[in-house]
C-alpha cells in the first residue's frame, strides 16, 4: 500500500496537516477546518494510500518555507505540490497558484484566468476542497463585493494571511 507522509505543522494562525506522496506536497490543511476528515478521505482513496507520521525532505521542505513565509521572508513557494481532482480542477489549482502574493481576485476572475469564465459555482466547490491550503493560495480568492467568504482554516486565518501579505505590500 502507497503512503502519504504526514506531520503536524503550528502556524501563527492555527494548526495544519501537512502530508507528502512521491516527493510532493498533497496536504497542507488546517485541522480546524470542518472538511478535514473528508480531505483526507479523498486524498486516500484518491492516492490508494495510507496515512503515516514519519519525516521526509519535502516536508521538511515546506515546513521551512512555511516558517518563512510566515517571517516575512518569503513569498513564493518552490515546494513541488501534487495536484488531486478532475481535469478541470487541477486547471482551476494551477491558475489560483499562479495568483500573486499580495493580491486578490474573486471567484469570477479566477474562472476567468482558468478560461472557462462561467465556471463560478465549480471553481468555487474548487476552492472549498483545496487540501493544499497557503501553497495553493485560496486565501486570495474573494467575493465580488470584497465579501470574506469562508476559508477551511475560519475567516480569522484568512484575514491574519491577507493581513500578512498586504503589511509587506504598503
Amino acid at each position: 500500500m502507497n503512503q502519504i507522509i504526514v506531520e503536524n505543522y503550528s502556524s501563527p494562525c492555527g494548526e495544519l496537516l501537512l502530508g507528502c506522496f512521491q516527493e510532493k506536497l498533497c496536504l497542507c490543511d488546517w485541522l480546524s477546518n470542518p472538511k478535514h476528515s473528508k480531505n483526507l478521505q479523498r486524498l486516500q482513496k484518491s492516492l490508494h494510500a495510507t496515512l503515516h507520521y514519519s519525516a521526509c525532505d519535502t516536508l521538511q521542505q515546506a515546513s521551512k518555507q512555511l516558517d518563512e513565509y510566515f517571517s516575512h521572508k518569503r513569498q513564493e513557494f518552490s515546494v513541488p505540490v501534487l495536484f488531486i481532482g478532475t481535469d478541470f480542477q487541477k486547471q482551476v489549482l494551477q491558475t489560483l497558484q499562479t495568483t500573486a502574493y499580495g493580491t486578490t481576485l474573486t471567484y469570477s476572475q479566477l474562472a476567468q484566468k482558468a478560461l472557462n469564465p462561467k465556471a463560478i459555482r465549480p471553481v468555487a466547490n474548487t476552492m472549498a476542497n483545496n487540501c493544499i491550503s497557503i501553497f495553493l493560495p485560496c486565501h486570495r480568492i474573494i467575493g465580488k463585493n470584497q465579501n470574506i467568504h469562508l476559508y477551511a482554516g475560519g475567516k480569522q486565518a484568512k484575514q491574519y494571511l491577507l493581513s500578512l501579505e498586504n503589511s509587506l505590500i504598503r
